[in-house]
């Protein structure tokens, strides 16, 4: 990423590679990423988990790579469920334009889960 200038300009926004194979959004670097399983025939994208290494860390990379992974979602038809804490508490919270594509909330999926795991 690069720094902002002497002029108080912001810097510019890192580089997020969509990572098909490994189902994940991440830095060039690949040390930042968010990772996702599909789910309902590929119509729905969970995203599962938000990493960025502690030396990364107030750069507001996982933010970019959350827009990232919205907009991907919502250029290819596809709802999102943010199963990562992250995703749905802090960053669904701040960026309420792209809530839209949420399907499911965090106490939705507990709720799911428990229930799933009760049936088996």
């Amino acid at each position: 990423m690069a720094a902002g200038s002497a002029t108080g300009a912001s810097p510019e926004a890192p580089k997020i590679v969509w990572n098909e194979t490994q189902r994940r959004f991440e830095t060039e670097d690949k040390k930042a990423y968010i990772e996702y399983v599909l789910r309902h025939d590929g119509k729905v994208m969970d995203i599962i988990h938000t990493f960025v290494p502690s030396s990364k860390r107030g750069m507001g990379l996982a933010s970019h790579l959350c827009v990232a992974a919205f907009h991907h979602a919502n250029s290819h038809s596809l709802s999102i469920i943010p199963s990562c804490s992250y995703v749905s508490g802090h960053f669904s919270s701040t960026e309420p334009v792209l809530e839209q594509s949420i399907v499911l909330r965090r106490p939705e999926i507990q709720y799911l889960n428990t229930f799933i795991s009760l049936l088996l």
